[in-house]
């Protein structure tokens, strides 16, 4: 990971110099290190350390404060069941990297502050250095998983395998992924790219989709990484389907997309094609042949899903089958039109 070691030492110098309950968080609020706890502490303080993050009511509630924008230490007065407390946003060369936290009970004064200000430089230096490791290691990352052979020929990354992709949409959040598990590579982009050993791969695509909170497709392992630009291909087709079909939602596996697989890798010409063979249903037709054929014909539970009766649900299904000049009991028919509604989310 991180330099655990480093930011966890001193941290706790941190504390024992000012004598406070300190933890240290990247930008997006979650815990990188903590110190012993002097004394008391509030339940948000708590449940950082438990849950290894702060909820979105918390984090909107500081950065209220200006905590994003400061250039040192930020006073937040007590506030019902929290405590009074400090921020320190840990800043190299003008970027914020994370957020150094102090419990206050008012003995932190700019003076007795500033014993600390060397160790919350090392911190953000730690940080810096780590984020500035990620990019270069991006610029790589891009390379190897690029399906021209002689780009990838370029790439010196030494990564033993086996190794899957991810892929996820960029949001307007800030996401520090150079906390992830030194072992993961990233590439900030459209989308963002990960490359990680096969066994991490689940936990970082659910950490980091959590981050962006968008959605994230995972391409299937591949046993070396030579082979890697196969998966983030998949990963990224697996993303697309994520974005337009919510059962997929909002993290889709290549490996249970099923015929969804073979829909997206269709080219976009091809799709229109399938997508034409449904172009004469409205959206209520639509996501009512939709849901009678996902559940195989099964009339009594498309119609609850759909929350209308029965007969309603004939009723429109005949419907559809006029317009379409299609008969949705023909097995060839069912199939055309389900594949073609299914198309049309794509296109």
């Amino acid at each position: 990971m991180y330099n655990q070691a480093e930011l966890q030492d001193t941290v706790e110098e941190i504390a024992r110099v000012l004598g406070a309950s300190a933890t240290l968080e990247d930008r997006s609020f979650r815990l990188l290190a903590y110190g012993a706890q002097r004394g008391e502490v509030d339940s948000v303080r708590q449940e950082s350390i438990l849950r290894r993050a702060a909820t979105q009511e918390v984090r909107d509630y500081f950065e209220g404060f200006g905590i994003a924008r400061a250039e040192g230490p930020v006073r937040i007065p007590a506030h019902g069941e929290l405590k009074a407390r400090v921020c320190w946003p840990l800043r190299h060369r003008e970027v914020a990297y994370g957020y150094l936290w102090l419990l206050d009970s008012g003995s932190l004064t700019d003076a007795v502050l500033e014993r600390a200000a060397p160790l919350v430089a090392r911190a953000a230096q730690v940080l810096a250095h780590e984020a500035r490791s990620r990019q270069a290691q991006g610029r790589e990352l891009d390379w190897l998983l690029s399906p021209d052979p002689e780009e990838r020929g370029r790439a010196v990354l030494d990564l033993a395998g086996p190794v899957a992709a991810i892929a996820v949409r960029e949001s307007d959040r800030v996401a520090p992924l150079w906390t992830l598990p030194r072992g993961v590579l990233a590439r900030v982009g459209s989308p963002v790219a990960l490359l990680c050993p096969a066994h991490l791969a689940e936990e970082v695509a659910c950490t980091v989709q959590s981050l962006y909170g968008t959605a994230a497709g995972l391409g299937a392992p591949r046993p070396d990484a030579s082979e890697a630009w196969q998966s983030w291909r998949e990963a990224r087709h697996a993303l697309r389907v994520a974005e337009h079909f919510p059962r997929f939602a909002p993290l889709a596996r290549w490996r249970d997309l099923g015929v969804h697989r073979l829909l997206a890798r269709l080219p976009a010409a091809d799709l229109r094609e399938l997508a034409a063979e449904t172009s004469g249903l409205d959206p209520e037709l639509a996501r009512t042949v939709e849901t009678y054929l996902d559940l195989g014909g099964q009339a009594q539970e498309a119609a609850a899903r759909l929350g209308v009766h029965r007969q309603t649900l004939y009723y429109r299904l005949a419907k559809a089958e006029r317009r379409l000049g299609r008969d949705l009991g023909d097995g060839d028919d069912r199939l055309a039109v389900h594949l073609g509604l299914k198309a049309a989310r794509l296109v």
